[in-house]
């Protein structure tokens, strides 16, 4: 498979999974671990629209501020630094994610605000869980006036304003609790 090449100044869906759909995180600071990790690999080369760490997946909402080759190496520094200390701590060898990152280019304004609301409605999705309360997703950094790394204000204008931004996760949440319902 031919991987997409990354462009400066485009957005992307970036997300990968356990290899064999195991856990890559299976405690909360491994997803701490991870994010500081994140940080300080790709820091300053990608802005970050969205974020969202299940128990053997993650995905994330980017555009590049770099080129491909230092964006691309960055996430593969990432990618071994972590694999190399979840293994060391779970005792195990081997790769932990799948072979590649997949990404996928965001053609429009409407496709990436559509992946931002799912991305945050992840642990309802995979959990059944109240996807407001998630600790490992960027919607709490929306939710909070704190400083963050998150394109906040970028991505509060996309939706319109915060009341909208709201809105749409709610609305989209609602529809998932209709497709649950079973009677």
């Amino acid at each position: 498979m031919k991987l997409e090449a990354l462009e400066k100044d485009c957005y992307y869906h970036i997300y990968n999974r356990g290899n064999n759909g195991i856990n890559i995180f299976e405690s909360d600071d491994n997803k701490i671990y991870f994010l500081k990790q994140f940080s300080k690999y790709l820091s300053g080369k990608i802005s970050v629209f969205a974020y969202c760490l299940m128990n053997n997946h993650f995905h994330l909402v980017i555009r590049l501020n770099s080129e491909e080759k230092e964006v691309t190496q960055a996430f593969s520094n990432l990618f071994n630094s972590y694999a190399k200390a979840f293994n060391k701590q779970t005792n195990r060898t081997g790769s932990l994610f799948e072979k590649h990152f997949k990404r996928i280019k965001l053609k429009n304004e409407n496709y990436l605000k559509h992946l931002i609301v799912y991305i945050h409605l992840n642990p309802k999705h995979h959990l059944n869980i109240d996807f407001k309360g998630f600790r490992f997703s960027s919607y709490q950094a929306y939710m909070s006036n704190r400083e963050t790394k998150i394109e906040r204000e970028e991505t509060l204008n996309l939706f319109g304003d915060f009341e909208n931004f709201i809105f749409c996760h709610k609305q989209k949440n609602e529809l998932l609790n209709e497709t649950y319902t079973f009677e």
